[in-house]
């Protein structure tokens, strides 16, 4: 064995097993939202406690579990998750016996209930999880995040979600080019394409792939392994450029702004999102939201700064706070689309210097 091929040799293996333990913990962590939602829906059946709680429950739960990531939403998301996704009970069982792990009456609380409930399950397929129509539980636990599966949720109808969890793997779509293609209705359009296999090839071959770090980038994973929100970043370079020059950034906004947050997650229905930057201007008394991106305007980029404008209304304001500002930060300036973007509304254009050097008086701002 030569030197190139000696480096070539640990180069391989470093990434092949770095991408199986990062597949792995993805595996896990699906499997254990699946048991959670199991284990809720079994407690309100048979649970001997479970008529104190009623509507309750799943905020009780999430206050006494304090566990991050197991809030009431979330909660509320396993249980659907699984319903909408019996067939996993297989991996959950063989999972469950692999690990030895056992689940007392005690510490459940429900009546004779432990882990060969599961196993029973799985030995005996419903007629829900015996469907053909539905892929196999390793297929859905080792090929999709479970970021990828909480896209499909909304779908009830499961001849179109399979359509998508199909085309997902054999895609291997990233999280985002999924909801576009949910959004774009895909599905819809293979139905209606008079060369399905043709759109078939064209969507494939422009479809944004997943990577590795973005399963372990997902909010969900970094709560499963207890790491900080604040670790939770999806980080530009220009982003990176002005957290690391904070000081001098802050000096060239002005007077008056007070850094708040770096990657500031928010949560709106059941999908989290990241504003970039968020500072509080002590002057004007409101938010300064800045988002940044590294290429020209986009309209989805100043939709997505009116959705956080208007959430901070709604959310984050307090009695006495002017309303909240956005700052979209882009490369490459495109005013008309912006002109026509926000026709609909007050919100004004003003140069970067302008901004700087004013009072703001509107919600949006273009630099």
């Amino acid at each position: 064995m030569n030197f190139d091929l000696l480096v070539h040799t640990i180069h391989d293996t470093h990434a092949t097993l770095q991408q199986s333990a990062i597949k792995a913990i993805n595996k896990h962590l699906t499997i254990r939202n699946w048991l959670i939602g199991f284990y809720i829906v079994e407690f309100e059946q048979k649970g001997e406690d479970r008529a104190r709680y009623g509507e309750r429950l799943l905020d009780e739960l999430g206050t006494a579990l304090q566990i991050k990531g197991l809030g009431s939403r979330n909660l509320k998301l396993f249980r659907q998750f699984y319903f909408a996704y019996p067939q996993i009970v297989q991996t959950a069982s063989a999972q469950l016996k692999r690990a030895e792990i056992g689940v007392s009456e005690k510490s459940i609380g429900i009546n004779k209930f432990d882990a060969e409930m599961l196993h029973l399950l799985a030995a005996s397929p419903t007629e829900q999880t015996g469907k053909p129509d539905k892929l196999s539980s390793d297929l859905l636990t080792t090929k999709l995040s479970f970021s990828h599966l909480t896209l499909l949720l909304p779908i009830k109808n499961q001849i179109k979600r399979t359509f998508y969890e199909i085309a997902c793997i054999k895609g291997n779509w990233s999280v985002s080019e999924l909801k576009r293609q949910i959004n774009t209705l895909y599905f819809e359009r293979s139905g209606m394409s008079l060369n399905p296999e043709k759109l078939s090839l064209d969507v494939q071959e422009n479809a944004e792939k997943v990577r590795v770090s973005d399963i372990i980038k997902s909010p969900f994973t970094f709560e499963f392994l207890g790491l900080k929100s604040r670790d939770t970043v999806y980080e530009n370079d220009l982003e990176q450029a002005l957290v690391d020059h904070l000081e001098e950034f802050l000096i060239e906004l002005g007077h008056g702004f007070c850094f708040e947050a770096k990657q500031k997650r928010i949560t709106i229905g059941d999908e989290y999102f990241f504003i970039d930057l968020v500072f509080y201007h002590r002057v004007l008394k409101c938010h300064v939201l800045v988002e940044l991106k590294t290429d020209e305007v986009k309209h989805e980029h100043i939709g997505q700064l009116k959705t956080y404008i208007n959430y901070y209304k709604k959310e984050i304001m307090l009695e006495g706070d002017n309303p909240p500002v956005g700052i979209l930060l882009v490369t490459d300036q495109n005013k008309a689309l912006v002109e026509y973007a926000v026709a609909d509304t007050d919100m004004a254009l003003l140069s970067a210097n302008t901004f700087l050097n004013c009072q703001v008086k509107s919600n949006l701002k273009y630099l």
